[in-house]
């Protein structure tokens, strides 16, 4: 998860205004074999603020909306309605096929990432249909929101046992918010009817076929589809991709050795920059600044203009703002350092733009739902310890070795007073199915060996490396050209490399 992205990917500001799809509803035939009517396409912009809509629709994008079962077991029962975009081929004579999308998270909206992901295929863009699929309960897929009051719940466990298990009440509370709220769909939010969801999509299409490029949790989601449905793939793309037989409510844990070498890089970068950002003049000084930051939010949480951050939260902005590590991402960073350590010293600290956006999503939930269906499909996918001494237990033993991280890694989560357990086993990933894999040896969210799982249990797949990196999410959006040519070449081709191939930065 990004982790964030947990992607939710990248800083987990807040998402912009989303695209709508505009079109009737295409409701579903019930046997398997049969074809749903074709998809009515209109415009994507629903008003005059629909911005996304807008630079959608010039260019040249159409929406759409398809009516799906919410329980695939009873197909004339009760529908929901998924969402999507699509970016025709402009080179029809050389059309490929259609390349369904998904940015992550789960939870994280997909209409608009026609746009995007076309900008990074350049002339290979044009031999595809790249369309952009809400997954259920998302963006504008019959949208699940529990009403927290928060934006996402990922926190430390804090110092001590009390502190801890004032957070098991906060998660234990969230729960039962989603329960109260939702418990008639929170069975059918989960990664399986997501795949059968992008099944019945192809379907609809008209496709034999899909092409599919997924990232952090959408290269899981990926790998199911290939799984749950083999021989229905034509070229795939899994970037960030972790461990499959990781995905779930503890899949942070195990990552807070790259946590710490994220930190410790960036901390390199801040000393050489002293002069700037006074956060020390050599990298264990920096650490020092860090540790003190920390501290001092622990006697009393910190002033950030309007926001409390107290010593739970510090932890979660350390790991998601040391995760990138581009001189840009590093300089944002370390301005949020910066802007923590005047108020760990008690002087008037104001957010920049970014820091106060990630504030306002992650303290009030202000801007965008994304916290609610990425629980409801991370919890929904397999069952999580109900004990809290479980939690406390790991906190304690990661934080030996740990002592920022481990306690953010290890902790609680909503999933431990979840409503009912997952409706079906957990399926494991297994098959040949040819796919290529695009993992960064430093990605603090989803592990360069749980990356290298992936390719494991895809045995038809090649590996493609980017050493020496810091970085969650590559193709297109890290900017290496090595990346990003060998992607676009295999999916100009169709043929995998004969050996995984490595890029450096």
């Amino acid at each position: 998860m990004k982790p964030t992205s947990l992607r939710v990917r990248k800083a987990l500001v807040p998402v912009l205004a989303l695209v709508a799809a505009a079109a009737a509803v295409v409701p579903l035939t019930r046997a398997d074999g049969d074809t749903p009517p074709p998809l009515v396409w209109k415009a994507c912009a629903q008003g005059p603020d629909d911005a996304v809509g807008a630079e959608l629709d010039k260019a040249g994008a159409r929406c759409a909306e398809l009516a799906v079962p919410l329980d695939h077991a009873a197909p004339d029962g009760r529908k929901i309605t998924l969402a999507l975009s699509r970016l025709p081929a402009a080179d029809r004579a050389r059309r490929i096929g259609v390349m369904v999308l998904n940015s992550g998270g789960p939870g994280e909206p997909t209409l608009d990432m026609p746009l995007r992901v076309g900008a990074a295929m350049g002339d290979v863009a044009a031999r595809y249909d790249l369309v952009g699929l809400d997954p259920r309960f998302v963006g504008r897929s019959t949208p699940l929101d529990c009403g927290w009051p928060l934006g996402l719940w990922l926190r430390s466990a804090g110092p001590d046992r009390a502190r801890f298990d004032r957070q098991v009440e906060v998660q234990r509370d969230l729960a039962e918010r989603c329960a109260e709220r939702h418990a008639d769909v929170l069975p059918y939010a989960n990664t399986r009817d997501t795949a059968r969801d992008v099944d019945l999509v192809r379907r609809a299409l008209g496709e034999p076929r899909i092409s599919y490029l997924g990232y952090s949790y959408g290269a899981y989601l990926g790998a199911m589809y290939t799984q749950m449905f083999p021989g229905r793939t034509d070229r795939v793309v899994l970037d960030s991709a972790g461990d499959p037989a990781m995905w779930g409510p503890r899949a942070t844990q195990g990552t807070e050795d790259e946590a710490d070498r994220a930190l410790r890089g960036w901390a390199s970068w801040a000393a050489k920059r002293d002069r700037e950002y006074r956060l020390g003049a050599t990298p264990s000084r920096v650490l020092g600044t860090v540790n003190a930051i920390v501290a001092a939010a622990g006697e009393r949480p910190l002033d950030i203009g309007p926001y409390k951050v107290d010593e739970q939260l510090v932890p979660y902005l350390l790991s998601t703002g040391s995760g990138d590590d581009r001189p840009e991402a590093r300089a944002s960073f370390a301005a949020t350092v910066r802007t923590l350590n005047e108020a760990a010293h008690r002087r008037p600290a104001e957010p920049g733009p970014e820091l106060d956006g990630l504030l306002t999503f992650v303290l009030t939930g202000a801007g965008s739902p994304l916290a609610s269906p990425t629980a409801a499909i991370t919890c929904g996918d397999r069952a999580a310890p109900r004990d809290p001494a479980a939690y406390w237990a790991d906190v304690q033993r990661s934080r030996a070795r740990h002592p920022l991280f481990g306690p953010l890694k290890n902790n609680i989560w909503p999933c431990a007073f979840w409503p009912g357990s997952p409706r079906e086993p957990l399926t494991r990933i297994g098959n040949a199915t040819p796919a290529l894999i695009v993992a960064a040896t430093g990605d603090t969210a989803t592990t360069y060996e749980g990356s290298r799982a992936m390719h494991r249990a895809l045995t038809g797949s090649r590996l493609l490396t980017l050493r020496d990196t810091t970085a969650h999410g590559i193709y297109g959006e890290y900017g290496n050209p090595c990346v990003d040519a060998k992607v676009n070449a295999y999916l100009a081709s169709g043929v995998l490399p004969a050996t995984d191939p490595v890029c450096r930065p």
